[in-house]
């Protein structure tokens, strides 16, 4: 969780925070325009660090500053909408930043219009508002690139890194970041070489270039101390934690917090020191220091609370959790935790909310309440699906939007094709009136280009109907894995026949079967080589169901890290052993990723179809969530491990509804038939550590 409490935006400034501090406290009423300047340049140091202050100030000279020249005025409004941004105040931010637009607009200012396009970028950032953001970082690089302002220059090339580095482009964020950190040099700028230099450490440790990382803070310290403030020093400090956390550093780490929060508390920047007790708590969560993640976990909540920082509060709470869930205090553990995830789904923060979640489970797992790690990775399996299917949307409308501008690219072709026919009949009969000898001429020369169009035009309806079943094939299938995806098995079980029962003996009896797939501990994956990794895992998981299972099995990608088998015929005595070769097969295999072996295990769940507890057979979606609740008892129960349901028993005394309540329950009060089948733990596996703990 620290590298989500390392802000990735950076503001602007040239005085020390000491002098800073004097000039905007101590001058007397602006008497010039060179006097606010001057004012405005103090106070823009004491806005990074400590907002609150700078807010207070900027309101006390709001009158002159509205009232000033337009490029004082400009940088006003742009100080004001951070202030605001920075203690919590999105909305009249996001209006300071249109208005800060309006004024470039109005006065043909492309300097003035780039302030704006990065204000407005830091205050939809900080509403989770990514790609839009992102876009008006870009256009505020393209204008302050029109102008000779340095400084804004610096920064806004900054801000495209960083915009390109949260999209995942990695290679053109270190190409941004490179040329601000040579910009900031070249011009002797210091505060901006340190936050570019800062800005290239945090990219290098996304990269998992670490010794890059060290390098370019190696180079900034220095810069910085030249600076004489110790909020750019205690950045670069947080900066360092992080690094020395991802090279196991834990000492290094811990120092450099310590260090950090020392200067943030001589300079009173109230978030920075909420924030970096936030990231203490968590450092010794590492190290199952129970006590001094409480205490530090408690000092945080308490910092954050009058700066109405809700999310920093929020994550002081979780590391509280998990340690009173290490101490065994279940009940204190998960009043803590639930108290953070009220603030995570209220602020509809899904990505980090899932994280959390899956965090929760861990720790419930580990205290050994197996019910509650049960609930908690079923709630985290939703957002995943949630996410999943946002992400297949997002992905569908753009190709969508892509065969959109096809289809209108043609169309004008078309017509600028009709355009020039028609300006070749006009010069035919004018062509007529003078010359009729060549009239013979002119018609073949129509009928020659009459005949070009026909043929493009059968080209180009070819040629759509090409993209056409490109976007069927693309619209039911997962573009990482070539599976199928959900919808497509939607609309198959929506017409699919349940297979007729055949054979003398009950062994020989054919149904179908539902298999639902979970890569146990696929967050570990992620974290230790990447999202990339990651892929190649799924895209390993994928090959090897289609090798395990037959070409007329379906096999869908369910969600994330989530797989789906549908078999449509199977004898119901062999049920159990598809789901003993799925795990077997699944974890025997191995894959390197560079210079790494990973395997993996999978936890199932699994159940014949069609399902009858009565007379009437379940709809296929109440057999799915039925063989969902199965692998969440296999996750709970220690993972690898696969929990079928083969029928019910007793059904009179009970209800469909009340099994799906509590389906562990039911199975042990004998209302439903369950297999278990366990899976073999190869050698080569690299489990991650927190399974060791489990």
């Amino acid at each position: 969780m620290l590298a989500d409490l390392i802000r990735k935006r950076h503001r602007c400034g040239k005085a020390a925070l000491l002098l800073s501090l004097s000039l905007a406290a101590g001058l007397a009423p602006a008497q010039s325009q060179a006097d606010l300047d001057q004012r405005f340049a103090a106070i823009r140091e004491v806005n990074r660090y400590v907002p609150h202050e700078a807010l207070r100030m900027l309101i006390k000279l709001e009158p002159q500053g509205r009232a000033a020249v337009p490029a004082t005025k400009a940088e006003f409004l742009n100080q004001l909408s951070q202030a605001t941004l920075s203690v919590g105040g999105k909305a009249p931010a996001l209006a300071l930043a249109e208005e800060l637009i309006a004024l470039g607009k109005q006065h043909k200012d492309n300097a003035i219009l780039a302030k704006g396009m990065l204000a407005r970028a830091y205050v939809l950032i900080a509403m989770n508002e990514l790609r839009a953001s992102h876009l008006a970082a870009w256009e505020a690089e393209k204008l302050a690139n029109t102008t000779g302002d340095m400084v804004l220059r610096i920064t806004a090339t900054i801000t495209s890194g960083h915009s390109h580095e949260e999209e995942g482009n990695f290679p053109e964020a270190l190409i941004k970041l490179q040329w601000a950190a040579a910009l900031a040099r070249q011009y002797a700028h210091p505060i901006e070489t340190v936050m570019a230099l800062n800005a290239l450490a945090v990219l290098y440790t996304s990269m998992k270039e670490y010794e890059k990382g060290f390098e370019a803070l190696d180079e900034a310290l220095p810069v910085a101390a030249q600076t004489n403030s110790p909020g750019r020093i205690a950045t670069l400090k947080k900066t360092e934690s992080a690094l020395a956390i991802e090279t196991n550093q834990p000492k290094r780490a811990l120092a450099a917090l310590l260090a950090g929060l020392e200067l943030e508390r001589k300079i009173g920047a109230n978030k920075m020191i909420a924030i970096s007790l936030v990231n203490l708590a968590d450092s010794y969560l590492k190290e199952h220091d129970w006590a001094r993640t409480i205490s530090y976990s408690n000092q945080a909540i308490e910092a954050a609370r009058p700066l109405n920082e809700e999310s920093i509060e929020a994550t002081a709470r979780v590391n509280l959790g998990q340690a009173y869930l290490g101490m065994n205090r279940l009940a204190d553990g998960k009043r803590s935790f639930e108290a953070g995830l009220a603030v995570f789904e209220k602020s509809g923060n899904k990505p980090r909310l899932q994280i959390v979640m899956m965090e929760y489970g861990e720790a419930l797992e580990r205290a050994g309440d197996m019910a509650g790690a049960v609930k908690a990775y079923h709630r985290e399996r939703t957002i995943s699906d949630e996410l999943f299917e946002v992400r297949r949307q997002k992905a569908v409308l753009e190709l969508q939007g892509k065969y959109e501008a096809d289809k209108k690219e043609r169309q004008i072709d078309l017509l600028r094709r009709e355009n020039e026919m028609k300006s070749v009949e006009i010069d035919n009969r004018r062509l007529q009136q003078r010359v009729w000898w060549l009239l013979a001429v002119v018609f073949a020369l129509a009928s020659a280009i009459v005949g070009i169009l026909y043929r493009k035009v059968r080209q180009a309806n070819a040629r759509l109907k090409v993209k056409n079943h490109e976007l069927k094939q693309q619209s039911s299938r997962d573009p990482l894995t070539s599976l199928y995806n959900r919808r497509h098995f939607h609309e198959f079980m929506r017409t699919n026949a349940p297979v007729e029962k055949r054979g003398a003996a009950p062994a020989e009896e054919i149904v179908g079967a539902l298999f639902l797939l979970d890569v146990d501990h696929f967050k570990h994956v992620n974290d230790t080589y990447g999202h990339a990794g990651g892929d190649a895992v799924l895209t390993m998981i994928s090959e090897n169901l289609r090798l395990i299972l037959r070409e007329t099995d379906m096999i869908v990608r369910w969600g994330g890290e989530e797989f789906l088998a549908f078999l449509p015929a199977i004898p119901r005595n062999g049920v159990d052993k598809i789901a003993r070769r799925l795990l077997a097969g699944i974890s025997a295999q191995t894959i390197e990723y560079h210079g790494h072996r990973i395997s993996v295990n999978v936890s199932i769940g699994f159940a014949p179809f069609p399902l009858s507890p009565g007379e009437q057979p379940l709809p296929w979606e109440r057999a799915v969530n039925l063989v969902d609740m199965a692998l969440y008892m296999a996750k709970g129960h220690g993972r690898n491990r696969a929990y079928g349901v083969r029928g019910f028993d007793k059904f009179g005394e009970t209800s469909m509804e009340q099994i799906e309540q509590d389906l562990e329950r039911a199975w042990r009060e004998g209302f439903v038939d369950m297999s278990v089948v366990l899976g073999e733990w190869p050698q080569a596996v690299a489990a991650p550590a927190a399974a060791a703990n489990a």
